[in-house]
């Protein structure tokens, strides 16, 4: 048997491949959309997918399953379990093999076992892994978003998420009941999650790949709960509030995903970004912080490319509006593959950044605003009266915050936007200067005068200014 895991690190998802070498099947567990690296890995192992599964119907990214089985003519398993409303509904149409608990299929001399653990969700399920090639038990446990290291998935998502009222609670319930089941099988037993550290589909995952059941038992708080009440209070509690994206995931994934994208991107003239501006297209500015607030088009969105560009574009931008991009050549695919992974598809085309100087040369001017130190902030809060927004989360903002300041998390902003003053100049920052400069591209857009602080509140701390909690 073989296993292989593939981690996409702006999502923190895991998934996998597990190939029977003497057989040269391989099945695809959990695939995100982007569908050629598994090609790629099984074609590299000589080995061929004849199956593609997922434990549940995901809320955080596209999955890949119908795709994948599509392009390789694999067979499509999928989840019956659980209630008739959150069951697939495009399964029938793929042709795709429905599975229940204790239900089983073979990848060459792998066996593949179903087990049903709602509470995440309530179709979820988890898949044991026997080489039956030389043992007659589990070797290991995709868990999915059922067990992680160190923590579980929350049962809350699709209640605050999708918006279906009433299932929060019951899934906590559905969440206890699986893990009991769970404290039943080995301890030798491996579990491979769905996610690892950074994942919104659980408090505080750990940034260990994998662990064992055994280990898990010791170590992971909800296994430490035998009063079923007291569990659904503790993992109800401080859960982060989930990326609005979700809902539109929880949509796609349910009725079937389309294809990717694959058209060329047109580059876009100065006619299209007067036309656009005024327009309902949405322009996107993925240069460095510095680089925008130096000078960009007025009314665009900084979200600069890089380790943070997905988890913003998921808070912050619209599914029903077209987008284009401000970016290099050679950095617009990156980013475009990135924005397909949570279903942004409506990327329509992009200028590269020689576009600030053709508009500059047709007498446009260039919006700005100043990034400056906590030093020099502190004296020019004082003197030009400066309002200060702290757009981090209310947790950071209640660990230490400079006196006097307003708590609008980033995720808030455009909803609270009302709640800021305009009489004033602001001043805006967050913890260590990625967030602030994208509250900035906001409010400048929006009329506001900003100045952003840009080491953060973390610079502030170092410069031993005054902090209140």
């Amino acid at each position: 048997m073989l296993l292989r895991r593939f981690y996409q690190e702006e999502l923190a998802q895991a998934g996998y491949l597990v190939g029977c070498q003497a057989t040269g099947e391989a099945l695809i567990v959990d695939p995100n959309r982007d569908i050629d690296q598994y090609i790629q890995a099984a074609q590299k192992e000589g080995l061929r997918i004849t199956a593609v599964t997922e434990t549940h119907i995901h809320a955080d990214f596209v999955s890949g399953a119908r795709e994948l089985a599509a392009r390789t003519a694999a067979k499509l398993y999928l989840s019956d379990a659980g209630p008739a409303e959150w069951k697939y509904s495009y399964a029938a149409e793929a042709g795709a093999i429905l599975l229940r608990d204790g239900d089983h299929f073979m990848v060459g001399n792998v066996r593949i076992e179903a087990i049903h653990t709602p509470g995440h969700t309530p179709e979820h399920l988890s898949f044991l892994v026997t080489d039956t090639a030389g043992a007659d038990r589990p070797m290991g446990v995709f868990t999915g978003d059922f067990i992680f290291v160190g923590d579980v998935g929350r049962p809350d998502l699709l209640e605050r998420a999708a918006g279906v009222a009433g299932t929060m609670e019951p899934g906590a319930h559905d969440l206890y009941r699986s893990l009991q089941r769970f404290k039943e099988l080995p301890d030798y037993l491996q579990i491979w999650p769905g996610h690892g550290a950074g994942s919104a589909c659980g408090r505080a995952l750990g940034a260990v790949p994998q662990s064992t059941l055994g280990y898990e038992k010791l170590f992971n708080w909800a296994f430490g709960y035998t009063d079923e009440q007291a569990f659904v209070h503790a993992v109800l509690e401080g859960q982060p509030e989930p990326p609005p994206y979700f809902a539109q995931m929880k949509r796609i994934n349910k009725h079937g995903p389309a294809p990717r994208p694959q058209e060329l991107l047109r580059q876009l003239s100065l006619q299209d970004l007067e036309h656009g501006r005024a327009g309902e297209l949405l322009l996107i500015d993925a240069r460095s912080a510095d680089g925008y607030a130096a000078g960009h088009i007025p009314g665009t969105l900084n979200l600069p490319a890089g380790s943070t560009f997905l988890t913003w574009a998921g808070w912050l931008l619209p599914y029903d509006r077209p987008l284009t991009l401000i970016v290099e050549q050679s950095r617009l695919p990156e980013l475009r593959d990135l924005l397909a992974l949570i279903g942004l598809d409506q990327v329509v085309g992009y200028w590269e950044p020689a576009i600030l100087e053709a508009w500059q040369s047709q007498g446009h001017k260039l919006a700005r605003f100043d990034r400056r130190s906590a030093r020099d902030l502190q004296t020019q809060a004082a003197e030009r009266g400066m309002a200060i927004l702290d757009v981090r989360t209310p947790a950071e903002y209640a660990a230490g915050h400079i006196p006097g300041a307003l708590n609008i998390p980033l995720n808030q902003l455009q909803s609270r936007v009302r709640e800021i003053p305009r009489d004033q100049p602001l001043l805006v920052y967050c913890q260590s200067g990625a967030r602030s400069p994208i509250a900035a591209s906001l409010l400048t857009g929006q009329g506001w005068e900003v100045v952003e602080m840009r080491a953060g509140f973390a610079g502030w701390q170092s410069a031993g200014l005054p902090c209140e909690r």
